[in-house]
């Protein structure tokens, strides 16, 4: 968020989040200060995406997206927000000044991302050139095997992981220290032994500046013949062994990925965070056959995928995207003219994958093996996408084959053929039902059920859940009243934090008027000067302070559903002069935006105190249901059952004085 008096702020009164909005969505007048246009963050025909002027945020009333102009070119761009802060700047052709941090920790994190990124440069660039070379010869065997040809093999960066454990060492130990190595994943190393052993010795006897070392040495390396574990070493400079940095390094770090078919993984900006390496041995001691680099400071594999940085701007121009298990598959889809095509990167999907792809589209076809591990990952995924309302299609290839290896076999005609008859995922899952359990039988009709309704009850919308309940049934020939009423209170009952309405459709008329009035004023005040004209008799008609005055006093606003809202409107600093800089939680600024955008009606005094009546009604008839809840209870004194009933005939008195009447249509709910 933009503090008062950092660069960030100052850029934001500059900007013009129309300017900026429109060189992405068509923009047209619809109010004396709002734009409107087709969502750019859903699909839609009718335009329900709104940009006001004047307070400069963003709205949209179909999928709910709201902001400033800094979380819009995040969320259209899908990057970080100081890469949104230098994006508005280089369109205001504004210069950045120089990063600054608020910790010697916070920069020494964000010194080792830049650092690691040039690490992972320089390796995937010494990976491609080993392919070139005469030891990648086997490497580049394999890849015609699988169908790349020049082009693609260049598009992907992929490269050749040499047999040797040094050669990358050594090219990158006279750029980066030894901590630097050690943090970036490609490496591994072992503890050093106080007395070098006779594989140490004879190591450091050969140059380690040759071309090439033998996997032998690499193996002997990997073996620690003191029973040694991996561990963390001296950074360079310093042994506590005894002997020199250099020598107990060059002996003990190794390249993990070795013998081995280099994929680079990217971020959504294109730069490289990680690798898969595909191994070419086949003896037993070569490891897995895909080894990933493990996590580090820019790379956590549950929130990348594959292929993005390529495939996001055909997933928003088509929108819809293809998901594929393997990098392997995903290369050869892409390579086959569907550039949008993605996959998850060494890891099963997850929701924080889901979250990321739904930025650029809600629609996606699931495109995993068929064997049954497939199917069950394809069942996984779907639960995932169908949780974060995904429009799905299911494409299942025939047996045996997965997207790499038909498009190889059938060619790219037939892919594109097959892709069109995607099923909808419900289709899908109920034909599972039928050949996991055939419903011929009443037993079987309940294991089906039983497989579905999980599925069904993941789904957020219970008009949509209720709608499948109805299909299933017809499709699984459920004629069972009482099988049929099962499903339907199963798909129906989901916890009730999943069934509320949406916050907006519970927020009063009166609620919207006041927030409106505390969002209003030029210079929003935290103090108690000027607060004396409840009625807005003074000489110009101040909303914001007529609004501060009755909710400050009558504290009208506590046990609403807006509540912290109106909390954080009321106590916004002097310095804060737009609402939507408030630190609020994502809820709360999206109904906020979603209230100011809609200004139809002017702020009139009258139209406020009748949203202060109003408030004030809610909160008679709450105290007098509590009242009456108190007296149903059992065992009261005499004379706590005097004071209740005098106050129950307190309250409704209150109610019935006919200076609160009329305000019962601003407390409707819209």
């Amino acid at each position: 968020m933009a503090n008062p008096g950092d660069f960030a702020y100052t850029l934001k009164q500059q900007a013009d989040i129309v300017r900026v909005v429109g060189d992405y969505v068509k923009l047209k007048k619809a109010g004396a200060q709002n734009f409107s246009g087709l969502c750019p963050f859903h699909s839609e025909k009718t335009p329900s995406f709104s940009v006001h002027a004047t307070r400069q945020f963003f709205h949209c009333f179909g999928c709910g997206a709201s902001g400033d102009v800094f979380s819009f070119v995040q969320k259209i761009e899908n990057i970080t927000f100081p890469e949104a802060v230098r994006a508005v700047a280089q369109k205001l052709n504004i210069p950045l000044p120089k990063a600054s941090y608020s910790s010697p920790s916070e920069a020494k994190e964000a010194k080792l991302r830049t650092v690691l990124l040039d690490v992972h440069e320089r390796a995937c660039a010494f990976f491609q050139e080993c392919l070139r070379r005469p030891e990648g010869a086997r490497a580049r065997e394999y890849l015609a095997g699988r169908g790349l040809d020049e082009e693609t093999i260049r598009r992907f960066r992929i490269g050749y992981g040499p047999d040797s454990g040094f050669l990358l060492r050594d090219r990158l130990k006279g750029e980066f220290d030894e901590a630097v190595l050690r943090e970036s994943g490609l490496f591994s190393w072992k503890e050093a032994s106080s007395q070098p052993s006779a594989v140490s010795r004879q190591v450091n006897s050969k140059s380690l500046d040759s071309p090439r070392h033998s996997a032998n040495e690499a193996a002997e390396l990997a073996r620690d013949d003191n029973g040694g574990v991996e561990q963390q070493i001296p950074p360079f400079g310093r042994n506590d062994k005894g002997g020199s940095a250099e020598d107990s390094t060059a002996i003990n770090m190794y390249s993990k990925f070795r013998n081995r078919v280099m994929f680079p993984i990217a971020s959504e900006a294109g730069k490289v965070i990680a690798f898969t390496g595909r191994t070419l041995s086949t003896d037993e001691k070569a490891g897995p056959k895909y080894l990933n680099s493990p996590e580090t400071a820019i790379y956590s594999k549950s929130k990348v995928l594959f292929n993005l940085d390529h495939a996001k701007e055909a997933i928003r121009k088509l929108d819809y995207a293809i998901l594929v298990e393997g990098q392997m598959d995903c290369i050869s889809v892409f390579a086959a003219g569907f550039q949008n095509v993605i996959a998850s990167s060494g890891t099963a999907f997850t929701e924080l994958q889901a979250k990321l792809l739904g930025r650029f589209s809600k629609n996606v076809v699931v495109n995993f093996d068929p064997d049954t591990a497939g199917a069950r990952a394809t069942e996984r995924t779907l639960g995932l996408l169908v949780e974060e309302e995904f429009q799905i299609k299911v494409l299942t290839l025939e047996s045996g084959f997965d997207p790499d290896l038909f498009i190889r076999r059938k060619g790219k005609d037939a892919y594109a053929e097959a892709l069109k008859h995607s099923q909808r995922y419900f289709d899908y899952l109920i034909e599972r039902a039928r050949a996991q359990f055939p419903v011929r039988s009443a037993e079987g009709k309940v294991k089906a059920l039983n497989y579905l309704l999980p599925h069904i009850q993941r789904v957020p919308s219970r008009i949509v859940r209720d709608e499948l309940a109805h299909e299933i049934a017809q499709k699984l020939g459920i004629d069972s009243a009482v099988l049929r009423q099962e499903l339907k209170h199963a798909a129906t009952s989901r916890s009730s934090a999943t069934l509320k309405a949406p916050v907006e459709a519970q927020v009063t008329d009166a609620e919207k008027i006041l927030i409106r009035a505390l969002a209003s004023g030029a210079e929003m005040q935290s103090s108690e000067e000027h607060l004396s004209a409840r009625d807005g008799a003074e000489e110009e008609f101040d909303p914001a302070r007529q609004a501060q005055f009755a909710l400050r006093n009558e504290s009208l606003h506590v046990g609403l559903a807006t509540e912290s809202l109106i909390e954080a409107l009321l106590n916004a600093s002097p310095e804060m002069t737009n609402p939507t800089d408030l630190s609020l939680s994502d809820g709360e600024r999206n109904l906020m935006a979603a209230i100011l955008m809609k200004e139809d009606e002017e702020l009139t005094p009258e139209r406020l105190e009748g949203a202060v009546r109003a408030l004030l009604r809610i909160q008679l008839r709450r105290k007098l249901e509590q009242v009456q809840r108190e007296l149903q209870g059992r065992g009261l004194e005499p004379s706590h059952v005097q004071t209740l009933l005098q106050e129950k005939l307190r309250l409704k008195r209150m109610l019935m004085d006919p200076g609160l009447a009329g305000g019962d249509a601003e407390a409707q709910s819209a």
